[in-house]
């Protein structure tokens, strides 16, 4: 840092544009390759950076952040979730975090919607009848699923990603149904024609769909438990593109096999990179890896927003997109 530019240590590759941008401003150290640093290679990143860009795969918990050292002052995660770095402990050792949040609102919000069209459509088993070769012709009553317009949607995390649901299932027909932890505002509601549910219980119990877009923090972790799957209705469906560990993943593989669930479209999973090959043998399921925010658009839209935070933190001044413990 003989020039006095900030050091910057980036855990995985970035779209291009974003790392060469980066090379221009700061003294950046870019990773070669795109595989997820070891513990120990994380942690030396820390012991030498001022500034450690990290994203979803890279867990830093406290024990992480005691060997960090003096020089970290800020950790600019490379996306809007932080529930895999320890924000408290991070805080209390003078080390800020920032988010980039809002950027992927669209491009999950119409992963959702495909979601929903692919299991309530069948869509993937049609396609597989197709690339099997073993299509026989169209018939009356073969690949029939349901019709998305009149059906329920109960939306959990009435959020960012949350409205831009509501806004695209009301465009499809779809009644939008709503629980938050508190009513957003009229004006919203009566845009979106959301209706609010207090009790998650009933809304589960009376909705065709439901769509998980609440953050994991401790109190939505097995929100989806069993007991509330059991609520759904045999021939509801769930998707789920925020955080696998907001449901039950095994319970939900029971039921689903069970017939007690009519179908499911999961983006992400209860531990991560292993999904249960349970669920992988189910055609009523549709799994995806982790791509609802996965557009050209957003992923440089969110590196310019990690910029933002580093060049303004390296300014003197407060990063936009802070992340304050307990708030996220």
């Amino acid at each position: 840092m003989s020039d006095g530019r900030l050091s910057v240590v980036v855990t995985r590759r970035l779209p291009e544009t974003v790392e060469a941008r980066m090379a221009d401003l700061f003294d950046v150290e870019l990773r070669k390759d795109d595989t997820p640093m070891s513990k120990p290679d994380l942690v030396a990143a820390m012991q030498r950076a001022d500034v450690l860009v990290p994203c979803i795969t890279d867990k830093i918990d406290a024990g992480m952040l005691g060997q960090a050292g003096d020089k970290l002052k800020l950790i600019a995660n490379y996306g809007a979730g932080v529930d895999h770095i320890d924000v408290s402990t991070a805080r209390q050792r003078g080390i800020l975090v920032s988010n980039t949040p809002g950027v992927m609102t669209d491009d999950t919000a119409d992963m959702v919607m495909a979601l929903i069209l692919s299991v309530i459509r069948r869509v993937p088993e049609g396609m597989s009848v197709m690339q099997a070769g073993t299509w026989d012709g169209w018939a009356p009553t073969a690949f029939m699923g349901g019709r998305v317009g009149g059906k329920r949607l109960g939306i959990l995390g009435m959020g960012r990603i949350g409205q831009a649901v509501a806004a695209r299932a009301a465009a499809f027909g779809m009644q939008v149904h709503y629980h938050n932890r508190r009513p957003v505002h009229a004006e919203i509601e009566t845009r979106l024609g959301a209706t609010y549910w207090d009790s998650l219980d009933q809304m589960i119990a009376r909705m065709d769909v439901i769509s998980v877009n609440c953050p994991h923090t401790p109190s939505t972790f097995h929100l989806m438990n069993a007991r509330r799957l059991k609520l759904m209705k045999p021939d509801a469906v769930i998707v789920n593109t925020s955080r696998g560990e907001v449901i039950d993943e095994n319970a939900l593989t029971r039921m689903l096999r069970a017939g007690e669930i009519a179908g499911a479209g999961l983006d992400v999973f209860e531990r991560g990179r292993e999904v249960n090959p349970r669920l992988r043998e189910l055609h009523n399921v549709v799994l995806l890896p982790h791509m609802g925010s996965a557009t050209r658009e957003g992923r440089v839209e969110m590196g310019e927003k990690v910029l933002i935070n580093i060049k303004t933190f390296d300014d003197g001044h407060r990063p936009p997109d802070l992340v304050v413990p307990g708030m996220h």
